[in-house]
């Protein structure tokens, strides 16, 4: 090892939200809801979850986070040793949260720590350009890496993404189905049409500049004009039926506005807010929209379970590493946990 390797390295990564409704492949957003992966270096490969996703996520070459790992190596110009894997995860698997994303950035993340490859940034945001590369797109792990909500696109040559102010009294609540997409994401844009028609086009652009608007300028009343859509949710919700039952029971129980969770199934809901647990629960419009989202989708025999949580400023993050990253001449502490070196 040189004296930039590490041993070992703990890393966390937010889940996201993608779409928001008329951005699609544009926007995402990050969410305070967790998955926390460490990787040591060891004398034979393991990998082992716990959490979220625990019997569900494979643990072979197919895992993103291992796939972000050899990319990590390969960005090095280094061969992957045995490692020993593990995760530790509140993002639930397959359901439009951002979970692939979030392994792929952990895996990334990690990878380039072990190494101590240093990747540029400014002008020309080198861990963007690999992850993007890798998902396809930039909506879920833009937010992934930079927190936030943001915008993402490509110029032709390379991916550039934008933070969009995120109001501070927003609170997000997700009803996440029991049973994950069939198919997954891939299957689920093959859903979508290959072309779309002007009037369509126009539709989500509308509707796409005043949600940056709404946000923007802090005007989350209008929310409910700008969530939309007629490029994506229209056709997914043909084999998620309980996509437009559960969006109409949030909004008519006083949701600032509600959409399809990235290719789903989760949906999510926007509250205007910040909830106090010391308030009656009849004061509180997060609860009363979580309940009135799990009921209706119960009509409909769709089973799940509401999320209510906030957006997250904060992207992905190294928590901890072997050898730390401080030393007795220079403390570096976090700015994630108070008091805590790295």
């Amino acid at each position: 090892m040189t004296s930039f390797e590490k041993k070992s390295v703990t890393v966390r990564v937010p889940a996201t939200t993608a779409n928001l409704g008329p951005g699609y492949d544009v926007l995402g957003m990050a969410l305070d809801i967790w998955q926390e992966v460490t990787v040591e270096r060891a004398d034979e490969f393991s990998m082992t979850t716990s959490g979220e996703g625990e019997g569900q996520v494979p643990t072979d070459k197919t895992n993103l986070i291992l796939k972000g790992i050899e990319r990590a190596f390969l960005m090095a110009g280094k061969d992957v040793p045995p490692l020993k894997v593990t995760v530790v995860s509140q993002i639930p698997f397959m359901r439009g949260m951002g979970s692939s994303s979030a392994g792929l950035v952990a895996g990334l993340l990690a990878g380039l720590a072990l190494t101590g490859h240093e990747l540029a940034v400014e002008g020309e945001e080198a861990l963007l350009q690999a992850a993007a590369e890798i998902e396809g797109h930039p909506d879920n792990v833009s937010p992934a890496i930079y927190g936030g909500l943001q915008m993402g696109l490509h110029t032709g040559e390379r991916w550039y993404t934008h933070r969009i102010k995120v109001p501070e009294r927003l609170q997000c609540v997700l009803f996440v189905p029991d049973e994950p997409k069939k198919g997954g994401t891939a299957q689920n844009r093959s859903l979508l049409k290959p072309e779309i028609s002007r009037t369509d086009a126009v539709f989500n652009l509308q509707r796409l500049a005043f949600l940056v608007s709404c946000f923007e300028t802090n005007q989350l009343g209008n929310l409910k004009y700008a969530m939309d859509d007629k490029l994506h949710q229209p056709q997914r919700g043909v084999v998620m039926p309980h996509v437009f039952q559960v969006m109409k029971a949030a909004n008519d129980a006083g949701a600032l506005g509600s959409y399809l969770s990235g290719a789903g199934p989760a949906v999510m809901a926007f509250v205007e807010g910040r909830g106090v647990q010391l308030q009656q629960k009849t004061q509180r419009p997060e609860e009363r929209i979580a309940k009135a989202m799990v009921d209706a989708a119960a009509l409909i025999g769709c089973k799940g379970r509401a999320f209510i949580t906030y957006p997250s400023h904060n992207g992905a993050h190294i928590v901890k590493c072997e050898p730390p990253i401080s030393s007795e001449v220079l403390q570096r502490f976090s700015p994630y946990r108070a008091g805590v070196n790295i």
